[in-house]
């Protein structure tokens, strides 16, 4: 499962997501996000053809995107279970105080392609994008609450640092547990509580790695005389082109068929 979460990577590719401005890939991802939330039945054809659109221009095979649902998937099953039994309506099927109705169904459905949808949707804006670049776009974007003296420069790069320490941890998790396996460690039979706990040896060198490339880090930093963001300028700054215009546009089309689905659907 270690070996299947592609959060935070990067996947390179000569495609035209890869080269449209991070900002625009930050914004139509939020504006995927709030249309998932938006949809109501046909709303979701919408939202799959976007999707799907999506996935054919980013160059990136589905294969990979999908092998990230994997680290997912008990969260999925536990919130569909959940909808499920103990949602009230027209029931289908009751035993105690379990029952299944016509409605949790419906609201368990949703709420799965909902949750796959929005893994992948992210997904596709952090496999398209280095973490340098998405920390430039929330720079840029979150820029005006530098007025509020919001510190806009030090929180993005500690998201950027966060993404890009994702993949490392997840190797050095993949590496302690290969090592263990040498030592007699089991991590694969048995149920699901087992296997979490046999998890538990993994935290405290997990941790100790961890703590040590963040100092590594910091020591980096200031030997570089890394002060923060004040007065400090890009070598690539950001600038639109006539793609990123036209993505913008495509965008403010496909929220507002979104939203005209939404109320079409309820009159």
């Amino acid at each position: 499962m270690i070996r299947d979460i592609t959060i935070g990577q990067y996947y390179p590719a000569d495609s035209l997501i890869h080269r449209l401005d991070p900002r625009v890939k930050f914004v139509g991802t939020i504006f995927y996000i709030a249309s998932l939330f938006i949809f109501h039945t046909w709303g979701y054809v919408l939202g799959t053809v976007f999707l799907v659109s999506a996935i054919l221009l980013s160059k990136v095979p589905f294969s990979f995107m999908v092998k990230g649902l994997k680290a997912i998937w008990m969260l999925l099953i536990f919130t569909m279970a959940l909808n499920i039994l103990f949602t009230p309506g027209t029931y289908v099927w009751q035993w105690k105080f379990l029952h299944v109705s016509e409605e949790g169904i419906r609201i368990a459905v949703k709420m799965a392609v909902r949750l796959v949808y929005l893994i992948i949707g992210c997904s596709i804006m952090t496999l398209t994008t280095t973490p340098n670049k998405l920390t430039d776009a929330m720079e840029s974007l979150f820029s005006p609450l530098k007025v509020i003296h919001m510190p806009v420069h030090e929180l993005s790069m500690m998201m950027s640092i966060a993404l890009r320490f994702i993949p490392i941890l997840l190797e050095e998790t993949d590496k302690i547990m290969k090592a263990q396996q040498a030592r007699g460690a089991d991590f694969e039979t048995g149920g699901v509580f087992r296997r979490v706990r046999a998890m538990i040896p993994l935290l405290v060198p997990l941790f100790v790695s961890a703590f040590r490339r963040a100092n590594d880090l910091a020591m980096a930093m200031e030997a570089r005389c890394y002060h923060g963001g004040e007065g400090r300028t890009q070598m690539k700054p950001l600038r639109y082109e006539k793609r990123d215009y036209l993505t913008y546009l495509v965008l403010l089309v496909y929220l507002t068929a979104a939203i005209v689905l939404r109320i079409v659907m309820h009159w």
